[in-house]
């Protein structure tokens, strides 16, 4: 059967494993192998072997105890809940595979930090944020370098929610919130000007790199896992030549994706003839996933930028081409790669949904001309004086926004939001006074980085 998520129960901090029966009878006292996430067949990684203390039926609030459950029905187990996250395979066959995780459609992009009041309540506040974790699919709680507890949710009401359950339930202390923060993600928009190198610190090995980006359409199919690293590789290539125009050659050559292999960066070998290429491959990877999780300009994550090797010369005597001596030059080759390639950032977009009368109308589009909105869609509704709004409004100028629309239209627009997409920013980032070179250098500040704009040198090695 496969868990789909985790339900509160009664008693504080216990979880009924709620999920479906695909097949056979899930039964009270039954030994079953607990299948986490990141359980391989054949490993011993993420698996638990324990017994099913109840099985329960609910229905609506109510729960009622059974003693067994065949397949095709929706069941919550007792007592499997310490062993799995937030979702999970449960099996009594030894060489199962798991069934395969549900893909959401929403992105986290609204992050907060909290923070108890009290210090001594630092312990009941980290075990509150895994509850929390626990029982909401779509909710993110990790813990920064700096040592801040970030929780990100898919918008401003999402947050609210989790913040006051955290609150009410699960942690039950008092802790103090950081203003709403968006996340971003940095992006290219041409082609590097010149083929960056970087150098090994023993000066023995050197890495030629460009970047260019990956159309909106090859993202999206990566992000969706048609393109992506768990697609059958005929197809992917067969769909990347035929629809989005890739050569053969390239499409056989990826060899990495990033960040936590599986994001809309791409690493590509275009090199000809290189000695001991596949010995680096491994450390070349790893180097990508570490700059595709923390670009140059502000440390936000990447997308849509493909990095292609272009030459690597490489030292003839293995010790001298170890990790410690190719991975800092490939991080920093990718970091001028961008920088040349006219870098910029990506702004997450809500797609609004405003059911509202006639009547009401100049007030939703005035709320939007001042959030940077976009109406694109009216549709009168058949019967009544109602009209259906659709507009794209970025997660930026979001806070705030249900108040502001209430008011502007006396509370008779109803608004729903949905993460749409990712959006490139309008301007150029390297254009000092720039809008966008204060939004860079506001986030640096915010992540105590050094408040500048990254310079090319610092990256770029000379021949």
């Amino acid at each position: 059967m496969y868990i789909s998520k985790m339900v509160p129960t009664p008693d504080k901090g216990r979880f009924y494993a709620f999920g479906r029966v695909f097949s056979g009878t899930v039964a009270t006292g039954q030994k079953v192998r607990i299948q986490g996430p990141f359980y391989k067949p054949g490993g011993r990684e993420d698996l638990n072997i324990k017994n099913i203390q109840r099985t329960v039926l609910m229905m609506g609030r109510a729960t009622e105890q059974i003693a067994d459950v065949p397949c095709g029905n929706t069941v919550a187990l007792v007592g499997v809940d310490q062993y799995l996250l937030k979702s999970g395979t449960l099996t009594t066959l030894e060489n199962a595979h798991n069934i395969a995780d549900m893909k959401y459609s929403v992105s986290p992009v609204v992050k907060v930090a909290v923070k108890p009041k009290d210090g001594k309540d630092l312990p009941k506040l980290v075990d509150g944020l895994k509850k929390l974790s626990k029982s909401d699919p779509l909710v993110v709680c990790t813990t920064e370098e700096s040592g801040e507890h970030v929780i990100a949710g898919c918008g401003e009401l999402h947050v609210e929610i989790c913040l006051k359950d955290l609150r009410d339930e699960y942690a039950q202390c008092e802790f103090t919130v950081s203003d709403p923060v968006v996340s971003y993600r940095e992006t290219v928009n041409g082609t590097s000007s010149q083929t960056c190198l970087a150098k090994s610190p023993n000066k023995h090995n050197r890495i030629y790199l460009t970047a260019e980006p990956i159309s909106d359409e090859v993202c999206q199919g990566i992000e969706d896992g048609k393109l992506g690293p768990k697609a059958d590789p005929k197809e992917r290539n067969t769909l990347l030549k035929t629809k989005y125009d890739w050569d053969e050659n390239t499409c056989r050559k990826i060899w990495c994706y990033g960040p936590e292999t599986d994001g809309a960066n791409l690493v590509i070998d275009q090199t000809q003839a290189v000695q001991y290429l596949n010995e680096i491959k491994e450390h070349v990877n790893s180097a990508f996933q570490w700059t595709a999780k923390e670009g140059p300009l502000c440390e936000e994550n990447m997308r849509g930028i493909r990095f292609n090797i272009m030459d690597v010369t490489l030292h003839a005597d293995a010790i001298h081409r170890g990790a410690g001596q190719l991975m800092p030059p490939t991080r920093r080759c990718c970091f001028a790669a961008e920088l040349t390639a006219q870098p910029t950032l990506q702004e997450p977009i809500f797609l609004v949904e405003i059911t509202c009368p006639q009547e009401a109308m100049s007030g939703v589009y005035n709320c939007m001309n001042l959030r940077r909105g976009c109406v694109f869609e009216e549709n009168p509704r058949e019967g009544t004086p109602l009209v259906q709004v659709k507009a794209h409004l970025p997660v930026a100028e979001s806070f705030g926004f249900v108040a502001a629309l209430r008011q502007q239209t006396s509370g008779q627009a109803f608004p729903q939001c949905v993460f749409s997409h990712w959006e490139n920013l309008q301007g150029d980032c390297m254009q000092a006074g720039s809008k966008m070179e204060d939004l860079i250098l506001n986030i640096r500040k915010r992540k105590n980085l050094k408040v500048s704009m990254p310079a090319l040198g610092d990256y770029l090695d000379k021949l």
